[in-house]
């Protein structure tokens, strides 16, 4: 019997070592930033989307990515949430993981979609990833460090209770603030013409370089052990809001280039 939990609790405890990281901006801020996106898409586009997925909206996939993590035959696209570098270094200075990285997923998922020779179901597959990655884009801890994973390995607490910094940014502050997807999407900072030109202008690898320099002041101003709380949701909630509406608007401007 004593034998019999051992090989158990061993049992569980590999499979947690193993399966690929949970949610990325866990699923509210997914759904925000594809609420906000489907206000951005011109009528053609959103026609087509809706085609191609029965009618339902952005937000509603919007957690595909994550949710096909639990199947085997999906663990081949673990590393397409993220990329790693060293902060002395760059992303095109750094090797790339054989595994691919989260660039490399945007740039194959757009390929696919604009390739009319692509089947309906690989376009059906790679739009819902191609939503979910450009969220994850935009969650600073997904432009991390490898030695931490990504911050998954940087240990703090968040009001008194255990977690890590990925953490805190996929998931806490969303759910601290405590407002549903529709809320956050509805309650986006208003945008001069010349500020959403500028957020919609650039390309994937200029986004990623601006998730980057916020990564960096991340843990400029973080510590290993800190007691996170109310001032840290003061200095950047703000920031968090600002990431979901720029991943929604940038979604958007690759899914209106892609139907066109």
């Amino acid at each position: 019997m004593k034998n019999s939990i051992l090989i158990v609790l061993a049992t569980f405890l590999l499979v947690s070592f193993t399966l690929p990281n949970k949610a990325d901006w866990a699923k509210t801020g997914h759904r925000a930033t594809g609420e906000i996106a489907q206000k951005y898409l011109t009528k053609k586009a959103d026609r087509k989307i809706k085609e191609l997925l029965n009618g339902h909206s952005l937000a509603f996939v919007s957690n595909y990515g994550d949710e096909i993590k639990s199947d085997k035959a999906f663990w081949k696209y673990s590393a397409w949430h993220y990329v790693n570098f060293p902060f002395d270094s760059t992303y095109e200075a750094s090797p790339k993981s054989e595994n691919g990285d989260i660039i490399q997923a945007i740039n194959k998922c757009v390929s696919v979609l604009k390739n009319p020779e692509s089947s309906r179901e690989d376009q059906v597959f790679y739009l819902k990833m191609l939503i979910h990655f450009v969220g994850d884009l935009h969650q600073p801890l997904h432009v991390g460090l490898s030695e931490d994973k990504g911050g998954n390995m940087f240990q703090v607490q968040w009001f008194k209770k255990g977690t890590n910094l990925h953490h805190v940014w996929d998931e806490d502050m969303i759910e601290f603030y405590n407002m549903s997807y529709t809320e956050l999407a509805t309650n986006t900072d208003e945008l001069s013409p010349e500020e959403l030109r500028k957020i919609q202008s650039g390309t994937i690898i200029d986004w990623m370089y601006e998730s980057r320099e916020l990564c960096k002041d991340i843990y400029a101003h973080t510590k290993v052990g800190e007691k996170l709380g109310y001032r840290y949701m003061y200095d950047y909630m703000d920031t968090v809001r600002m990431q979901l509406q720029k991943g929604g608007i940038r979604l958007a401007v690759l899914l209106n280039e892609i139907y066109k």
